[in-house]
């Protein structure tokens, strides 16, 4: 019993050391969705720019901790500013998925710059306070739990002080209940945003420093995780909601410490995305909402204006797909084809996303999750029960349209940004389920000498067969989801996107066709993972990330939200231009961000337009 109580207690301490920091995340966070209406995604980046910063004050000019901390921010509050007016002030006016995804470019730009800069390998960050530490019961807790503890408690009075009693203060709290009345009265809402964007990105600069030295390492990737736990924590209290965010940021932690001694570390990132999808769906409005507090406006239609698409003559259509097929006959390098290859095989998961999201205006950023699904489906078929591969391929395309439309289930009565959100949670938890259930996946180890790819006997090795093979499985994709969007279930699908509203008075169930929706695209994306399993016989958690969901969404727009052969066109550019100019391998995910922030900004509706 006192072994239990002192693991008890030592987790809880845990829990609210690390909570204190998730919500300083969340607390920024907040602010911006209060006054902007915005999700900021590239908020887990600032948060991650402030641990290097910090980094490198400390261990590489050796400047004192005050100091250092001033100095992250400083430089984070410059960086929010830049963010605010360069990635968002132009959008000011578009429909709210434009800025959302600028962030989503912006957060691609940072990572990729801070790998370039400092590396992809994890840095070093000592612990420079004292090592004393101060017993409290059968425990002990350190100087930088201390440390912690006052900064959130400190950062949670001024916060309430200045938002009460200073102008700039009221201000803010005027333009997060009603923008236009606030407009109306004089106050420049330009400079309340400024000021959001600002105050949140000194509070994740500072929690980023101080997770450093907590852990006593920083690293590019640690934005992505330090955003879904703010997210989480915002979650749990009401997005807006400042003290609901500080309230949130705590109980994550504690739900992280209990669940990481009663499992394992590798559970860790878990509970934040099941708490994602569980407030989701019980409460989207946050613990601390009212029961009666209605559920946030749809959000109808996609950030595409109003445009008229290219329409590509089929004497054209037809040339391009002859050039393709004969493509192997002249080019016989294997370099070329096997980048043809990957190009089409990311076609699938970009058609895959304008189905989604550009004809039936759902956003999806998980595509990835059923890339997954689709992959270890077919590789256990063909290791475990010795399918041949054309029948696991079909099966592993439909069991991911199943299984893929189950775990949407829960988005599907979300409105706005929530769809965004759970899309990505969902994918997460299919790789973070992947990675943890070791006795199906073989865990981190992944799977291996997964049987080559054979058509009807024939066995697919070659580069040129393996080129003609993706083509076709491109084709056929591609001529399945023209069959669907011409049908009447895509002009339903198309009522969904432009006002759903007025389709459900219509008498459109909304549920049945957004299944359909997310269950076409997920057999297209479930095809695509299933062939790359089966193409390069290996395969681990890690082998579908969330970059190639957002690559997909960026080959997508690139191409025309809702245009098939844009999303071929798109994906052919972006896997084949970074290939063409070899030097900039190492940007080629600071190019992707570029092109996502500008084609948002000056091409929303694509090279060929949207449909």
């Amino acid at each position: 019993m006192e072994s239990f109580l002192r693991t008890f207690f030592e987790q809880t301490i845990n829990g609210l050391v690390i909570g204190n920091v998730y919500a300083l995340i969340a607390l920024g966070l907040a602010i911006i969705f209060g006054v902007g209406n915005l999700i900021n995604f590239a908020h887990g980046s600032v948060y991650m720019i402030g641990a290097y910063v910090g980094w490198i004050a400390v261990t590489k000019y050796t400047l004192p901790l005050p100091v250092a901390f001033l100095l992250v921010a400083l430089v984070c509050g410059l960086l929010g500013v830049l963010i605010e007016r360069l990635g968002l002030r132009p959008l000011q006016g578009s429909n709210r998925i434009a800025p959302l995804l600028s962030t989503i470019g912006i957060s691609f730009m940072l990572d990729q710059l801070t790998q370039i800069l400092f590396t992809p390998d994890p840095q070093s960050f000592p612990n420079p306070l004292p090592q004393t530490r101060i017993p409290i019961g059968t425990t002990s807790i350190g100087m930088i739990d201390v440390l912690i503890a006052a900064i959130g408690i400190s950062v949670a009075v001024l916060l309430f002080v200045f938002l009460r009693y200073t102008k700039l203060g009221w201000a803010l709290r005027a333009t997060a209940q009603d923008r236009d009345a606030a407009q109306q009265m004089g106050v420049d809402v330009n400079a309340v945003n400024r000021t959001a964007f600002i105050v949140a990105s000194v509070l994740g600069g500072i929690a980023g420093m101080l997770v450093g030295i907590y852990f006593q390492t920083v690293y590019p990737t640690m934005s992505f995780q330090a955003g879904i736990k703010g997210f989480s924590a915002n979650l749990l209290g009401g997005l807006g909601n400042i003290p609901g965010a500080m309230v949130g940021g705590l109980l994550l932690g504690l739900i992280e410490s209990y669940g990481v001694a009663l499992f394992s570390g590798s559970y860790r990132n878990l509970f934040a995305f099941v708490i994602i999808i569980g407030v989701l769906v019980f409460r989207p409005n946050g613990i601390f909402s009212r029961k009666r507090q209605l559920p946030p406006e749809p959000l109808t239609g996609t950030f595409i204006p109003n445009s008229k698409p290219i329409r590509l003559p089929k004497w054209l259509i037809g040339g391009v797909i002859a050039i393709a097929v004969l493509l192997p006959v002249f080019v016989t390098a294997r370099y070329p084809l096997a980048v043809m290859t990957n190009a089409y095989l990311l076609a699938l998961v970009a058609l895959s996303v304008t189905l989604v999201t550009g004809t039936a205006g759902q956003m999806a950023l998980g595509q990835a999750g059923f890339m997954a699904i689709g992959a270890y489906t077919s590789a256990l078929l063909a290791l475990r029960l010795n399918w041949p591969f054309e029948l696991s391929l079909v099966v592993a395309g439909l069991f991911t349209a199943a299984l893929g439309t189950l775990l949407v289930l829960p988005a599907f009565r979300l409105r706005a940004h929530y769809v965004a959100i759970a899309t990505i949670g969902i994918g997460e938890i299919v790789s973070l389920v992947i990675l943890n259930w070791d006795s199906v996946t073989n865990g981190a180890l992944g799977l291996v000498n997964i049987p080559a790819p054979t058509f009807f006997g024939i066995q697919i090795l070659s580069a040129r067969d393996t080129y003609w093979f993706t083509l076709g499985l491109l084709l056929v994709g591609a001529l399945f989801q023209w069959r669907l969007v011409r049908s009447s279930l895509g002009r339903v699908w198309r009522a969904l996107r432009d006002d759903e509203v007025a389709a459900q008075a219509y008498g459109i169930n909304l549920n049945r066709y957004k299944a359909l929706a997310f269950g076409s695209s997920a057999f297209i994306a479930g095809l695509s993972g299933a062939f790359t399993a089966h193409m390069y016989s290996y395969i681990n958690n890690e082998t579908f990330t969330g970059s190639t969901s957002i690559l997909a969404l960026t080959m997508a727009i690139l191409g025309g939200m809702g245009n098939i052969a844009g999303a071929i066109l798109g994906s052919v550019v972006l896997t084949v231009l970074p290939e063409v100019f070899r030097g900039l391998e190492d940007y080629r995910y600071l190019i992707y961000g570029l092109a996502l922030v500008l084609l948002v900004r000056f091409r929303p509706q694509g090279l060929l337009g949207s449909e």
